[in-house]
């Protein structure tokens, strides 16, 4: 079956951008050739954390990616606001229904008249399930320019449980590869302190390992928190273990 080969390939791939470029080909010969996931570590009861420390991985035009982040049509997004209370599939039917009725409120009309000036008007939403509450994740998934809803939903109707199933299992996937951030970049010094210090190793032992000056190591520490924007090398080290970039090979 040709889903068994693409999970057996997700299975084997080795860095994040494979495998995203791997289900942006495999979504796209379903009919959804635009896709948008996001993933946040630093949820509250009042955020989503913040967005330079949000993982977004898209294959939209860069110019609707940043103005859809960079001036937060995201979180006034309807599917957004779903998926932060749901978990499982959803339907964009409700989005015409939305409009339909003619009962949206302005900052949600912002983002529908922004989405339909791009065409975005078709598809579903994968709300994943989270093991904490401080983490949510979502992909949206848009269908080709020409779909109609209702032939996204026949689509869906045939497909939707692999869909569901190969979704949840890049997801997965991708929790456990290094995950980067080019707001949150160290260099390998950097790193390689952090690791240092997740070993037990205090800043005179980093010193002589590194074959450096005591302050030369405190240099990198505070460099890295500054990179990384925690105040404590514990933060850090636990953010840079988050990142699974803790003792990785061939970085």
């Amino acid at each position: 079956m040709p889903e068994i080969q693409y999970l057996q390939d997700v299975l084997n791939t080795k860095s994040m951008e494979e495998l995203w470029r791997l289900h942006c080909e495999k979504m796209e010969t379903f009919g959804f050739n635009r896709l948008f996931y996001g993933f946040t570590r630093y949820r509250t009861p009042n955020s989503l954390g913040d967005p330079a420390d949000f993982l977004v991985l898209t294959n939209y035009p860069a110019e609707y990616a940043e103005t859809y982040m960079g001036t937060g049509l995201y979180a006034k997004a309807p599917m957004t606001r779903w998926a932060l209370e749901n978990e499982g599939a959803a339907s964009w039917r409700h989005f015409h229904e939305m409009l339909a009725s003619g009962d949206v409120a302005p900052e949600v009309m912002e983002v529908i008249r922004f989405n339909l000036s791009w065409n975005v008007v078709a598809g579903y939403t994968v709300s994943f399930k989270s093991l904490s509450y401080r983490t949510k994740s979502a992909i949206a998934l848009c269908a080709r320019e020409g779909l109609t809803q209702s032939e996204v939903e026949a689509i869906w109707a045939e497909h939707g449980q692999s869909l569901v199933v190969m979704n949840n299992v890049m997801h997965l996937k991708l929790q456990s590869l290094p995950q980067y951030n080019p707001g949150r970049h160290l260099t390998g010094r950097q790193r390689e302190v952090l690791e240092w210090v997740g070993d037990g190793k205090t800043t005179q032992d980093i010193a002589t390992i590194m074959e450096l000056t005591p302050p030369t190591v405190e240099k990198h520490l505070r460099a890295a928190r500054d990179n990384l924007n925690v105040e404590t090398t514990a933060q850090a080290v636990l953010k840079l273990a988050l990142l699974n970039q803790m003792f990785v090979v061939d970085l």
